[in-house]
């Protein structure tokens, strides 16, 4: 007899209810957990009773959670969010046996998802009631926000092994497609996605395999693996992403795809040997977010009004700048795809190609064979293109070829590393590019940035005084908007795991060229003079302004804004 029959049975032979009534409850449920919530709702059974069966027919002892103190070290044995999602608590680790505390102790998949992560050989159960789990969840984390798992490794590898798989390969890739290796991996893919992440990382070390999570730009240590599964979990990511398996000396790129929540999500790896091992870093590239296009990004409507004007352009040159994991891609790759019709010939060259976008030619950098940003620019131009996309513009020749090419009648689109709009024309000059010839060709140049939003749970609001106004040089900046206006700050809830932010939001500049500044920029003026005449005559707002402008919305923190503008 099943436990679920057991269940029934102690009802129908305890309590007042008809059989079929109670059958026709069990064969409504689709899995326990909501077999469980049924019978709890018509009140036909107590959680204390359950568990009290539970314990009788699994031998599974019971453990009162209000009389016992979870020990504050062992939120070191278990990561917060894998705590609240398997409502369990980490009682204790003796050895590699892991003890946890449960109401539900058929969940034997999220059992064995715990022992991979925790690298525990075994799992062992104590019953518990599902409210006080919570309490002793909250209780153990309330001061941790980011919890990296620890164990003891039963087996060391040697480190000089790691580069040797030739005469075990057929073994290593064996191991790697062992059911507990294959959860694995889908198991670090799986809450990448649900936490929004945009990277992983997997770090070999020492004595052990590190995952990390970026979330919101900033990197999370989310769990470890036992050194001794190090190489088995590396040939599974190279398996599913095309990589060699047996070249471990040289970096190696791949991709691979998976379906989460009724949507393709494209991973794009890469790999670099490193001291202890291979490096891996997955990049989530989710098309979802291109299609929604650029209100998507949160861009403020003064701003985005005039990208989209520079945007309508027949032909001309159309800068995004900014650093590394400002968003620029995914900016231009938002643009590519709301313009892309079939009458359109869109052409891209990119180093490596993010996003694969249908109806779209897309041409990956191969500088070994001697296809640079320069070569393959010059090669799309013999194509007929409409529009361009140049993944960034690095040197001289590929901006002399972008440039001449927007004068014949193409529309390009690029990306460069600059600090801001203005900064860019500074920078293709220092590049060797003519004045005349710039100052005919560039459309409009943009800088961006990537800010973390607020958690809408549980922001706070808050007044600065004018001294401190004064002091971030702002002041001037809240008359505009009306004078005293309040502020907003982070706090910290459930819902944003207690960081006090939630996503990210792009704060914008833009210059959209006109005759003066063209003038300006033939007559060398300096960028200080350029940005003046803007503010003046062109309504320009600076990023740090667009930011504030989020701040006084309460999308943003101060604190945050002055984090990414600040040189």
């Amino acid at each position: 007899m099943s436990i679920r029959e057991k269940i029934l049975t102690y009802i129908i032979n305890n309590k007042e209810v008809d059989q079929k009534y109670i059958s026709l409850l069990s064969k409504g449920a689709k899995d326990y957990k909501d077999f469980k919530g049924i019978l709890i709702e018509k009140k036909l059974i107590t959680e204390e009773e359950l568990l009290l069966l539970f314990s009788q027919e699994l031998k599974i002892p019971f453990l009162d959670l209000k009389r016992f103190k979870v020990p504050a070290k062992n939120k070191d044995l278990l990561f917060k969010d894998t705590a609240i999602k398997y409502k369990v608590v980490p009682i204790c680790k003796i050895g590699n046996v892991l003890t946890l505390s449960t109401s539900n102790p058929l969940d034997i998949m999220a059992y064995d998802d715990i022992k991979i992560m925790t690298g525990s050989e075994k799992v062992d159960l104590v019953l518990s009631r599902e409210e006080d789990i919570f309490k002793a969840i909250r209780e153990l984390y309330k001061s941790a926000d980011h919890i990296v798992n620890r164990f003891e490794d039963t087996v060391e590898i040697d480190i000089e092994d790691l580069n040797d798989t030739k005469g075990n390969l057929e073994n290593l890739i064996s191991e790697s497609k062992r059911s507990p290796i294959v959860r694995a991996i889908d198991v670090i893919i799986y809450n990448a996605l649900k936490k929004g992440a945009s990277d992983i990382h997997i770090e070999p070390y020492e004595d052990k395999l590190l995952v990390k999570y970026r979330i919101d730009g900033l990197l999370v240590e989310e769990f470890s693996f036992p050194k001794k599964n190090q190489q088995a979990v590396l040939a599974r990511l190279k398996i599913i992403s095309s990589l060699d398996i047996a070249e471990s000396r040289l970096p190696q790129d791949g991709r691979f795809k998976v379906r989460f929540e009724n949507r393709e999500i494209d991973f794009r790896v890469s790999s670099l040997p490193a001291n202890h091992g291979e490096k891996f870093v997955l990049r989530v590239l989710d098309k979802q977010n291109l299609a929604a296009g650029l209100e998507k990004l949160g861009f403020s409507q003064k701003p985005l009004k005039t990208f989209r004007q520079s945007v309508d352009s027949p032909f001309g040159i159309i800068l995004v700048t900014g650093p590394t994991g400002s968003g620029k891609s995914t900016t231009l790759y938002s643009i590519i795809s709301q313009i892309n019709t079939p009458e359109k010939n869109i052409v891209t060259i990119e180093e490596p190609v993010e996003y694969l976008l249908e109806g779209i030619t897309q041409i990956p950098v191969n500088s070994d064979i001697g296809l640079t940003f320069s070569e393959g620019l010059r090669s799309i131009l013999r194509q007929s293109p409409d529009i361009v996309m140049v993944g960034e513009i690095r040197d001289a020749e590929t901006a002399d070829i972008a440039i001449k090419a927007s004068l014949t009648g193409e529309l390009i689109f690029s990306t460069l590393h600059t600090n801001s709009a203005v900064g860019a024309i500074a920078r293709l000059k220092d590049m060797g590019v003519e004045p005349f010839l710039l100052a005919s060709s560039l459309r409009a140049t943009t800088a961006q940035r990537l800010v973390r939003k607020l958690c809408s749970q549980c922001k706070e609001k808050y007044t600065i005084d004018e001294a401190t106004l004064n002091s971030l040089n702002i002041n001037f900046f809240c008359h505009k908007h009306g004078g005293v206006v309040n502020f907003y700050k982070p706090k910290g809830c459930d819902s944003c795991g207690h960081t006090g932010y939630k996503g990210r939001v792009a704060i914008l500049e833009v210059i959209l060229l006109d005759d003066k500044i063209r003038a300006m920029i033939v007559e060398h003026a300096s960028e200080e003079e350029i940005t003046k005449y803007a503010k003046e005559y062109r309504d320009y707002d600076t990023l740090k302004e667009d930011g504030f402008v989020k701040c006084i919305e309460g999308i943003t923190s101060l604190e945050e804004v002055i984090r990414v503008t600040s040189d």
